[in-house]
């Protein structure tokens, strides 16, 4: 059985995906005109006060149900491991890295569960397991299911880039061992311009995601509404608020990054608490009144 080229595979997986967001377009130009006549959300001004409150109500989210969130999210770590074992057998380090850090392009759809046990436990219900897998039956499941897809567009793209700087820099020869390509990414010129490329390139990619989904799957889950709306109410969030949503970012990037140390298992428990965060994050940052649209 031949192995593909991975550029090429994951060029054909971001025009499949590219091909799912494109059929939604029709009933999404049907929708726009009903949307805007529908209450905008109005966004509220938060600070770094109500960053770590956000986080203290995510850590006891985590507590009150820790046992089934932590079966749920290591889910999130063991697929990376999986991955990360199937692309070291296939030489294909350089993507190893871009794939671990590229997680978190996805990780607002991978939170939706734990913002809907969130949204239950605010209400007073005693969330489980099975509610956060309860999101299928909401409403909205077809537009997450959509938005979701879009950032996967969003994560594959992201591949293509950095397989592309790859080969710009140290490629296109595959390295002939692990060890051979840290040497080659650390002691080189060329090895260092990927990593200041790759960063900067990367960082653009994180901050178009944070920009598009930071309330982004919360407001669908609460209000139901559409793509369109919930891509805007989380651009006006971070025009609004953008010093706080930045450091929100770096946080949840920081959070991260420690949580994969240990070989991924530490997101069992930072994923989560992050999840869960997000919700309480989106309760601050949007309330619901009438206004005008470009409010």
């Amino acid at each position: 059985m031949a192995i593909r080229n991975p550029v090429e595979w994951i060029v054909d997986q971001f025009r499949t995906s590219a091909v799912a967001v494109g059929a939604a377009g029709h009933d999404l130009r049907e929708s726009h005109e009903q949307e805007l006549h529908t209450m905008l959300p109005a966004i509220r001004r938060v600070g770094v006060a109500d960053l770590r409150d956000a986080l203290a109500r995510g850590w006891e989210d985590f507590k009150a149900s820790r046992t089934d969130v932590i079966f749920l999210c290591v889910i999130y770590p063991l697929v990376g491991l999986i991955l990360g074992g199937i692309f070291s057998g296939y030489d294909l380090l350089p993507l190893l890295f871009p794939l671990a850090s590229g997680f978190a392009l996805v990780g607002p759809f991978a939170a939706v569960g734990l913002n809907e046990m969130s949204r239950l436990r605010e209400q007073g219900v005693d969330a489980s397991l099975g509610d956060a897998f309860g999101v299928v039956r909401s409403p909205a499941f077809g537009t997450i299911v959509l938005f979701g897809l879009l950032l996967m567009a969003i994560l594959l793209f992201w591949l293509v880039v950095a397989a592309a700087l790859y080969d710009w820099t140290l490629g296109p020869a595959q390295p002939a061992s692990f060890g051979a390509f840290m040497h080659d990414v650390f002691t080189t010129g060329a090895g260092w311009t990927m990593i200041v490329v790759g960063i900067a390139v990367g960082f653009l990619f994180a901050l178009v995601v944070l920009g598009i989904s930071v309330v982004s799957f919360p407001l669908l889950l609460d209000r139901h509404g559409g793509i369109e709306t919930a891509i805007e109410t989380s651009m006006r969030a971070l025009r609004a608020n953008p010093g706080p949503i930045l450091l929100w970012g770096l946080i949840v990037a920081v959070l991260l990054v420690l949580g994969s140390i240990p070989a991924l298992l530490g997101l069992v428990i930072v994923m989560p608490v992050l999840g869960h965060a997000t919700w309480h994050l989106y309760r601050k940052l949007v309330a619901y009144v009438p206004s005008a649209v470009g409010r």
